[in-house]
């Protein structure tokens, strides 16, 4: 039997039996580092995200992994400084954050 061949990049899809792995960085030219092991890391982080020529969505996307993976390693200070850059970028922005229904 032959083996298919691995799709298009960016297609989303991974056919069954592919050595390809769900969190492999298919595009590492494109990645945004990110850097939180102290608040001063953070803030640099931070600023970078804010001047990088990307959309504002992804901006936002890779602060809400800053501040999700300082928040789970108790770095407190550094999940506020993430915090309070996506605030900084949604005003920036115009976008108005949509409270939570309970």
């Amino acid at each position: 039997m032959a083996k298919r061949k691995d799709p298009r990049v960016g297609t989303g899809k991974k056919p069954k039996g592919s050595g390809r792995r769900l969190y492999t960085d298919e595009n590492p030219k494109d990645t945004v580092r990110i850097k939180y092991a102290t608040p001063a890391d953070a803030r640099a982080t931070a600023a970078k995200v804010k001047r990088i020529n990307k959309p504002y969505a992804r901006k936002i996307q890779i602060l809400t992994v800053m501040e999700q993976r300082s928040k789970v390693s108790g770095k407190t200070e550094q999940a506020r400084i993430a915090k309070k850059a996506k605030e900084s970028l949604r005003k920036q922005h115009g976008v108005k954050k949509v409270a939570k229904k309970s």
